[in-house]
């Protein structure tokens, strides 16, 4: 496996580890329902795209990406903070699609400077930002 396949990998691994951990942070704020299934079933193709990602990595005998605490904690507070005195459904859909947004940008971004990676790495990735895509068209429905 080339370093550019490398990079696309745990980008995809970050990002999805990224969305678990946010909706794991958020799902305590949600009182919609629907909204609430919603983020659920988001959080299960997130782990299998992350899974899908993660064997790639292992079967070429990568290191596998690995958060930092410092990460994990700043996502969590920015959450905390952006739903600290307005957790309504409307601005716990508008802090996941925000995060959507920056994933795919992010997605995008390492897609550019690995453009010689091959088609299964590219295929996962525009596979993660179609569903990153998906994901935001339906929790417009919230705001």
């Amino acid at each position: 496996m080339q370093k550019q396949e490398v990079n696309i990998y745990k980008e995809i691994q970050r990002t999805t580890e990224k969305a678990m951990r946010a909706i794991d942070t958020i799902s305590d704020k949600v009182f919609d329902e629907k909204l609430a299934l919603q983020i659920s079933k988001q959080s299960l193709k997130y782990a299998e795209i992350r899974n899908q990602a993660y064997d790639k990595l292992l079967e070429a005998k990568a290191e596998p990406y690995r958060g930092s605490y410092v990460e994990n904690l700043r996502l969590a507070g920015g959450i905390q903070y952006n739903t600290l005195f307005n957790t309504s459904t409307s601005r716990i859909a508008e802090v996941m699609i925000k995060g959507c947004n920056s994933s795919v940008l992010e997605m995008n971004k390492v897609l550019n400077h690995n453009g010689r990676a091959d088609e299964q790495a590219l295929s996962l990735a525009n596979k993660l930002i179609e569903f990153e895509g998906k994901n935001i068209a339906q929790l417009t429905k919230y705001l």
